[in-house]
């Protein structure tokens, strides 16, 4: 596991925390719970970086998603709830 989300519940932003940053570029896809693509996301880590805040989520409808993170390789997937 190379990230972790900070909470499973979120409100406008995802906070992230990388757990093995290695200057490689993070790639995130959250989808509704029907599996459309909401939003996507690619970012450059540095290796002196751990924390990576996702915003901008303040319009999407309240409701399960799933986050799916790839890193060069290595890929995850995880549950998340967004709150009114």
């Amino acid at each position: 596991m190379f990230a972790k989300v900070k909470s499973s519940v979120f409100i406008d932003a995802l906070q992230l925390e990388v757990t093995s940053p290695n200057g490689q570029c993070i790639r995130g896809i959250l989808k509704d719970d029907t599996g459309i693509v909401c939003r996507t996301i690619e970012k450059d880590i540095s290796p002196d970086r751990t924390q990576l805040t996702w915003n901008g989520l303040n319009d999407l409808p309240y409701g399960k998603y799933t986050l799916e993170l790839t890193q060069g390789e290595d890929e995850m997937k995880m549950n998340l709830v967004k709150r009114v």
